[in-house]
């Protein structure tokens, strides 16, 4: 018996032992600042519900923490799909008007390690904004310091909630500079090679469920003789 219970407290201490390793070690640098956070480039800002129920569709395999909507929508359960969700937001620009659609498709990511603070998940994004054009997005996201200042604090309330405010890049490449890459599809946008930056500001977060007050926002540049004389710049164009 003596040795059963060494073994159940061994097991409880490495485990608690790897945790406080993930969530504070030393040798994971802190995120950086998004270099299009001081571009002298025209930029379109964009900004969406990180709320699932605020999306007009999200799936995903119907057994993640959060939960598909509409309850009827279709789930992503098939074994080559059952890491992946999928999304389509509202997306609005920097008076709060609705500007257009993104669907967005997230898988998690086999280059995850935790040790090296990297909680990895690759994402494209279709964007299409009616009068001006579309846009494909593709990037490489980070949820490390999401996951440590977040979600583990969340386990560890009583309330199993989070509360607070943090705001952080998700974006971490596939740009040499931690930049997702744009290429655009069609109007405007057509032909157009860009870069962006997605982050995210959550202000509540519990552990099922997921976000219950969230934000996120997609930063585009522009290439510097991109057209800036639509009437509908004024809304989504932002001169930093």
């Amino acid at each position: 018996m003596k040795y059963l219970i060494a073994l159940i407290i061994g097991i409880i201490s490495g485990a608690a032992i790897f945790a406080a390793g993930v969530a504070f070690n030393p040798f994971v640098g802190k995120q950086g600042l998004s270099p299009l956070a001081v571009t002298d480039s025209q930029t379109v800002t964009l900004t969406y519900s990180g709320v699932a129920s605020d999306d007009v569709v999200f799936t995903n395999d119907g057994e993640s923490r959060i939960s598909p909507y509409p309850e009827k929508v279709l789930q992503l359960w098939e074994a080559s799909i059952r890491q992946t969700s999928a999304s389509v937001k509202i997306l609005r620009d920097g008076r709060g008007q609705v500007a257009g659609l993104g669907i967005k498709i997230s898988s998690l990511s086999e280059a995850t390690r935790l040790f090296a603070g990297k909680a990895i998940v690759d994402s494209v994004w279709y964007v299409y904004l009616p009068g001006r054009g579309g846009m494909f997005i593709e990037q490489t996201e980070n949820y490390w310091d999401f996951l440590r200042r977040i979600v583990l604090p969340a386990y560890r309330s009583s309330a199993n909630i989070w509360q607070g405010s943090w705001i952080g890049n998700l974006t971490a490449g596939p740009g040499a500079l931690g930049t997702a890459k744009v290429a655009g599809s069609s109007g405007e946008f057509s032909g157009l090679e860009m870069l962006a930056v997605e982050s995210l500001t959550v202000r509540a977060w519990r552990t099922v469920g997921g976000p219950l007050a969230a934000e996120g926002q997609l930063l585009i540049e522009l290439p510097p003789d991109a057209d800036d004389e639509s009437p509908v710049d004024e809304a989504l164009v932002e001169d930093e």
